[in-house]
């Protein structure tokens, strides 16, 4: 069977004007990644990354960590959906009236936590780039166009909440499962699904190989 090795972006800029950039430390995450693939002889037959900027600065350092030049194609399918947009809309539901003032990266992820519940009961309102089934769909588009058109060993870059679509898709999981993954999936974690064109199998979640070492306890991140 082929493989999708299913990487999350690196460490992005959680709190700046743009978030859809990598940090310093997201760049250092993304060329171990690479690196640990070489030591690893683990070479690639095709890249394909969603269409946002983290996307493609991390496949960036990881092909730079890897030695590897390939041709990087993209699918919006694996882009992240619009956190802004859901906290934005959160405040116009009857539950929660009032967006709450954010102290704290808890406070801001207890609350996209929430928000994210409403929209996949179809009960967050507001002017919202897509519905949660429409989210759910393109990434689902975005696996099964992998799933038939590649071969080999694929790298695919992406972000958190498409990734954790994935897995619960694959395992036939309930909506709230992809919710509970969206808020466990480290930065440039790996992700490594089996599959051929008629079916695909998740073997690992969420490993952090270049990262799971006593010096580079810090650089494990999940923004």
């Amino acid at each position: 069977m082929a493989e999708i090795y299913l990487v999350r972006h690196g460490q992005a800029s959680f709190g700046a004007d743009n978030y859809d950039q990598l940090s310093a430390l997201g760049e250092q995450q993304s060329l171990w990644l690479g690196e640990h693939f070489a030591q690893r002889a683990i070479r690639f037959d095709r890249v394909i990354i969603g269409t946002q900027l983290r996307h493609s600065q991390t496949v960036a350092r990881i092909l730079q960590g890897l030695g590897q030049t390939l041709a990087v194609e993209q699918h919006a399918g694996l882009n992240e959906y619009d956190f802004i947009a859901l906290h934005s809309a959160l405040g116009n539901t009857d539950s929660d009236p009032g967006m709450p003032p954010y102290d704290n990266r808890r406070d801001y992820y207890r609350t996209l936590k929430q928000a994210l519940k409403l929209w996949s009961e179809g009960k967050l309102t507001g002017p919202l780039p897509e519905t949660w089934e429409e989210f759910v769909d393109r990434v689902g588009n975005a696996l099964r166009s992998i799933q038939q058109s590649a071969h080999g060993r694929v790298l695919v870059v992406s972000s958190g909440g498409p990734i954790a679509v994935a897995a619960q898709r694959v395992l036939q999981a309930p909506s709230v499962t992809a919710i509970e993954l969206n808020f466990q999936i480290r930065n440039t974690s790996v992700c490594q699904f089996f599959f051929n064109g008629q079916s695909i199998r998740l073997a690992t979640f969420n490993t952090i190989p270049h990262l799971d070492r006593h010096d580079r306890a810090e650089a494990i991140t999940f923004a």
